[in-house]
């Protein structure tokens, strides 16, 4: 039991060390798109870095891979509309760009086949979230896919109640989905943020969240709200 104790207590005081320094890294993240006054999208992990969008391709960006942030940085200098960037704990990231375009590294390869299929078929891809666990969601214009049929369908059920699914973003032990007019929790959803979304008058097509309760949602104009 002693033992049990302790080991119990060094995990408290880990999730509250990477919260604290998941907090203090969002600083610059955080002044930016105070001084934008509007922000479209970001990224967010616990460890491994924090991203930030906004219009006319203007970022903010703190302790991302070096892969993503060239890839950041190439995009905006080739004056390519970035739309979407995924980031998992591991450094496994996606940036959806331009016309379906897309660069990745570490995404599961049944995700990577599923996105050149919708490619080859001229399919708009509007979200893509994916975890480190081999779990993935593809929303386009027309069509939605997922890593499993039993996500699928789940996926289906919320769309005869609530309209459309608009974006969808998951951790490595959560899950939300965003329609058109209401959203569906799994697994490990923080209270933090459903009580902001039963709350909020923003109309959410933008949601990333994490474990500790961090959140960041927005709509397609911009007009977003955050704990990070």
């Amino acid at each position: 039991m002693k033992n049990a104790k302790v080991l119990l207590t060094a995990v408290i005081v880990m999730v509250l060390h990477l919260s604290a320094f998941a907090q203090g890294s969002r600083t610059y993240i955080r002044n930016q798109i105070k001084e934008w006054g509007s922000c479209r999208n970001v990224a967010i992990t616990l460890t491994g870095g924090d991203l930030a969008l906004n219009y006319s391709n203007a970022y903010a960006y703190s302790g991302i891979p070096t892969g993503l942030a060239n890839a950041i940085k190439e995009l905006h200098a080739d004056g390519e509309f970035i739309d979407d960037v995924q980031l998992t704990e591991a450094g496994r990231w996606l940036v959806l760009y331009g016309d379906n375009g897309f660069r990745w590294n570490g995404i599961p390869y049944d995700l990577e086949a599923k996105l050149r299929e919708f490619n080859d078929r001229g399919d708009v891809v509007t979200s893509v979230t994916f975890n480190d666990n081999g779990g993935w969601i593809i929303i386009s214009s027309e069509y939605i896919a997922a890593s499993t049929s039993d996500v699928y369908d789940w996926i289906k059920d919320g769309m005869e109640k609530y309209g459309s699914l608009w974006a969808a973003h998951m951790t490595n032990d959560g899950l939300v989905l965003c329609y058109e007019s209401g959203y569906k929790f799994m697994g490990n959803v923080p209270q933090k943020l459903k009580d902001k979304l039963k709350e909020t008058s923003i109309d959410v097509f933008r949601i990333k969240f994490l474990s500790d309760g961090t959140y960041f949602i927005a709509d397609k104009d911009g007009t977003y709200s955050y704990w990070m």
